[in-house]
């Protein structure tokens, strides 16, 4: 065999090792491509976790009601992020999660032979402690828009929806000079509130908004007129992945 017929060989050898890659490269490829395409189109989610505080007031009070001190409410869950377009970057997000809220204010609840009778405190050194919690659990519905893709999370976001909350404990608490009044599971309290709710903001932290729709009392009254007290609680609300 000649020099030129053995380099010719080696060269022929080599060529066929080489392209008995690209096959290999091509199958890679295209898997890399469709599971990146897949990253994105068919599993990026946002905001399925959430947390809240809010500042709590009543409105639609009766006369002379005030809020008194600060009332707080705290809030978590989680919303099944569901993407509706295919930038995904329109969702809607069902969820479920709990709510407490404490009211400290100036309707003053005890009871007469069992049965809760309300009254608007309006001495405020006759009494150092009036206020009621709840603790419901919520449905949450919301109709989402985010700025954000699968690889970033700093972004502006709107979230608007409906909240439907049930009540499964509440607690009432008076202490005044003429002794303590405290009372659960008042039947006066509406168990099933609705209302309206809104997120706004960019990155971690949003603002917070909710408004019930029907009252808080279901057939509580102060001199014979109907309380009609609603819910609204404004703060922060946290969404995690």
């Amino acid at each position: 065999m000649t020099i030129v017929q053995s380099f010719s060989k080696r060269v022929v050898l080599i060529v066929v090792f080489l392209f008995s890659f690209f096959p290999i490269l091509a199958q890679e490829n295209p898997n890399a491509a469709l599971s990146s395409t897949a990253k994105i189109d068919s599993l990026y989610r946002e905001d399925q976790f959430y947390i809240g505080v809010t500042y709590n007031v009543l409105k639609n009070a009766p006369t002379g009601f005030s809020n008194d001190k600060f009332s707080t409410g705290f809030s978590a869950g989680f919303l099944r992020d569901m993407p509706i377009n295919k930038n995904r970057n329109l969702a809607i997000a069902p969820g479920i999660g709990l709510t407490f809220n404490n009211y400290s204010q100036n309707i003053g609840i005890t009871t007469t032979n069992g049965t809760p009778v309300y009254t608007v405190l309006t001495d405020a050194t006759a009494y150092s402690n009036n206020k009621f919690s709840q603790l419901f659990v919520d449905v949450p519905l919301e109709f989402r828009w985010r700025g954000s893709t699968f690889e970033n999370h700093n972004f502006f976001r709107i979230h608007a929806g409906v909240k439907l909350s049930y009540l499964l404990y509440d607690r009432s608490v008076l202490r005044s000079g003429l002794g303590d009044s405290i009372i659960s599971s008042n039947p006066d309290f509406n168990k099933l509130l609705f209302g309206l709710s809104a997120a706004a903001g960019y990155g971690g932290a949003n603002l917070y908004i909710y408004y019930g729709l029907n009252p808080i009392f279901k057939t509580a009254q102060i001199a014979g007129t109907k309380v009609d007290a609603k819910s609204l609680n404004i703060g922060l609300i946290f969404y995690i992945l």
